[in-house]
């Protein structure tokens, strides 16, 4: 039952992605906001299809920590879910992602209408000074630059690997805010596969890291307070999911 139910939400994913992408096409010709609350929609209709097919709740937390202005969004990365949650709790966000996204139908143009920031992940100095431009023109726009610190999406419980180069360098070169955002999105929507499992994803928005730490102050910082809300989080979800699944 697990397997038809995760199959199902497969379909209902890129269907919807596709009915959407198909339906907002005229926006691309309208501001980029309008792009972006479709996008938001398209994530809010992951959030039901999560519940109503998989049995799996989400829930945000920690709203109130979202700064006034632009600011870093350093984000825990376990799946696809995660690239969507800035668009909920931010109203114009830039995403810094891999370039091979833009190739992709309807997540490609979509992104680049809405300016994302593409990237090598060959993570050369050319690839950060790039990165470092496009997010300082994104900031003047007042929006909110994401990044996943991890690089790439990692499995819960596995030793973290964090990549300090690009979060570094727009620490610094911005002067903004940090806001970590935790998760246990993993248990139930795994890195790889097609496999959900019931249960509950959260993520917490956790208090900002005052902009101006040098590098080797912001890291283990950043690292600490992503590790352990996340952990604890993992621990919630866990418990969460031995009673749904019984």
């Amino acid at each position: 039952m697990m397997a038809l139910r995760s199959y199902l939400f497969v379909a209902w994913l890129y269907g919807w992605m596709a009915i959407c992408g198909i339906l907002y096409l005229p926006a691309i010709l309208l501001p980029r906001i309008v792009t972006q609350r479709a996008i938001r929609l398209y994530a809010q209709i992951i959030r039901v299809g999560l519940k109503l097919i998989c049995n799996i709740d989400t829930e945000i937390r920690g709203r109130e920590h979202i700064p006034q202005g632009p600011f870093i969004y350093a984000g825990k990365h376990h799946c696809m879910l995660d690239i969507f949650i800035p668009f909920i709790v931010t109203s114009d966000p830039a995403i810094v992602l891999k370039r091979e996204l833009l190739f992709y139908p309807f997540l490609g143009w979509y992104a680049l209408k809405t300016k994302m920031i593409p990237i090598d992940r060959a993570g050369t100095s050319k690839t950060l000074k790039a990165i470092v431009a496009a997010a300082r023109e994104r900031v003047e726009k007042r929006r909110a630059v994401v990044i996943f610190p991890e690089g790439t999406r990692t499995a819960p419980y596995s030793e973290p690997a964090y990549q300090p180069a690009g979060i570094s360098a727009l620490n610094k070169a911005l002067d903004l805010p940090i806001v970590p955002v935790a998760t246990n999105a993993g248990l139930c929507w795994p890195a790889r596969g097609t496999r959900r499992k019931p249960g509950k994803i959260i993520y917490e928005i956790l208090p900002p890291i005052a902009a101006g730490l040098d590098r080797k102050a912001l890291m283990p910082r950043l690292e600490g307070d992503l590790e352990t809300a996340s952990n604890r989080l993992l621990e919630e979800g866990a418990a969460v999911q031995k009673e749904k699944l019984g």
